[in-house]
């Protein structure tokens, strides 16, 4: 079981954090001061640290910095401060991710679930090539193969379509997309991944019917995987 260690001071907020967490087959433990969250952190060793930024005793800098000295652990930031400069110091700091609150708690999810693969892609045979009926994704060369032929794809295009096919049937909101797929300092409009979409569409079309792009009413974009590949 992949176990998490909450560090978290506002105390609604880690056993909200919990109870979702668990419900998806996390194991927790919450530490509501930074000197906690380093010192179980050695004795728990979690899988990945969810650490709040303005904490007592030691702030989520502090934390981040010395879990660094000794683990490559994946660290998501949580904080409420939403400017530009806190998150490219968190980044640099050695944090894998960054969260602004308030947040839903499904983009803390798909989040978690985001780092953890990158994490695991190590151990797989080549996480940057995606192979499904009729088509292939391969991110090391950027190449993309419909039904056997290498179909010209641009960068952000291939990129979209990598991050929607290594989760299956998982939505995205579209501001998840333009955040974990343009990067947090993209000033974008949602309508960029509706343009993409539509372009992977024209290229993708009734090419299988093993999967597709589908789009989620009201909620943004998912690649359904119909059947086992």
């Amino acid at each position: 079981m992949t176990k998490v260690l909450i560090v978290e001071d506002d105390n609604n907020i880690a056993q909200l954090l919990q109870l979702y967490l668990e419900k998806e087959g996390f194991e927790t433990q919450i530490a509501s001061d930074g000197g906690k969250g380093v010192e179980m952190f050695r004795s728990y060793q979690p899988d990945l640290v969810l650490l709040d930024l303005m904490l007592p005793v030691l702030d989520g800098w502090g934390v981040c910095k010395k879990i660094r000295e000794t683990s490559k652990t994946p660290v998501i930031m949580l904080t409420a401060k939403g400017e530009t400069t806190d998150k490219v110091s968190g980044l640099e700091m050695g944090a894998d991710d960054y969260i602004v609150k308030p947040f839903e708690m499904k983009e803390v999810l798909a989040r978690i679930h985001a780092v953890l693969r990158r994490y695991g892609g190590a151990e797989e045979a080549n996480p940057k090539k995606l192979t499904f009926d009729k088509l292939t994704i391969n991110m090391e060369s950027y190449e993309l193969l419909v039904d056997g032929k290498r179909v010209d794809t641009p960068p952000k295009e291939m990129e979209l379509l990598f991050h929607l096919a290594s989760s299956p049937n998982r939505v995205f909101t579209r501001n998840q997309l333009l955040d974990e797929v343009w990067g947090f300092d993209y000033f974008g409009d949602s309508r960029t991944v509706d343009v993409h979409i539509k372009r992977l569409r024209e290229k993708l079309e009734g090419v299988s019917d093993q999967w597709s792009l589908k789009t989620v009413w009201g909620v943004g974009y998912k690649f359904e995987l119909l059947t086992a590949n």
